[in-house]
């Protein structure tokens, strides 16, 4: 069977001109970064619309855009580095490509997060933390991982972003982004649906090794500094700590969330 080509839809039509999507204003978002933009193309539940490149970056996009089928592909705009640019919030590292791309249908987590027999699963809980990088850097750890889920709430945490997608590095289409309005009642949930949920503080006497990992784990993580909050503390069946130096125990979230989802993996084996 011959290989589709993304050539035949190279458009010269000005960046970002095309219109008539029907999408409300809001409904719609840039993404920009090599792994984000084809991890975007390739989700189903994405209506991709228009997607900019530089030469170079075509070229390495080309495998991407072989494997869509003709109804998913976007319009095609070779352009300059400048011009995505333009369309992006400044300082954006784009490599170069840049996706007008619908935003994700909000997840609901008795449906992302809902056990699946004869499997393990596991599903990563943040309260509070509101740096889009760090999120970000968690989502692909998550994805890494082999987790269900990512739980976080709507507020005092980053909705879908370029930014966000850019740092989990495609896995926002991945992994199920689960934004909830009370954390405490997300928690019980997960209880419900059979998660025992282990959450890391400083002040924790054991250390996570040292935890009964076995069976379905919700993962709960603080923002650094703060650390879990006391009702998000008095939720979790388990609290445990990273054996980390005691002269320098504190980590980066994302870095724990890596080391934790390990060590949850590894125990597993």
């Amino acid at each position: 069977m011959p290989q589709k080509s993304h050539r035949r839809k190279h458009r010269k039509s000005r960046p970002g001109s095309r219109g008539g999507s029907g999408a409300r204003e809001g409904q719609e978002l840039w993404l920009y970064g090599h792994h984000a933009v084809s991890a975007a193309l390739t989700n189903p539940s994405r209506k991709c619309q228009d997607l900019l490149v530089t030469p170079d970056a075509a070229t390495r996009l080309a495998k991407t855009l072989d494997l869509l089928e003709p109804q998913r592909m976007p319009a095609l705009q070779e352009v300059s580095a400048a011009d995505i640019d333009a369309v992006l919030p400044g300082g954006a590292v784009h490599q170069g490509v840049a996706l007008k791309a619908s935003r994700l249908d909000q997840a609901h987590i008795d449906e992302a997060c809902a056990v699946r027999e004869d499997e393990r699963n596991v599903v990563v809980v943040l309260d509070h933390v509101t740096d889009p990088q760090n999120v970000g850097a968690v989502l692909r750890s998550a994805a890494a991982f082999g987790a269900r889920a990512l739980v976080l709430t709507q507020s005092h945490a980053p909705s879908e972003t370029g930014s966000l997608a850019k740092a989990a590095s495609g896995a926002l289409d991945t992994v199920p982004y689960v934004q909830i309005s009370n954390l405490a009642h997300a928690l019980d949930q997960l209880a419900e649906l059979g998660y025992w949920r282990v959450g890391m503080a400083l002040q924790a006497e054991m250390t996570l090794p040292e935890c009964d990992l076995s069976g379905n784990v919700a993962l709960v993580l603080g923002a650094e500094g703060s650390g879990l909050r006391r009702l998000t503390a008095a939720k979790c069946d388990h609290l445990a700590r990273l054996p980390t130096n005691p002269d320098f125990p504190d980590l980066n979230v994302s870095n724990a969330a890596a080391v934790a989802l390990y060590e949850i993996t590894r125990n597993a084996a």
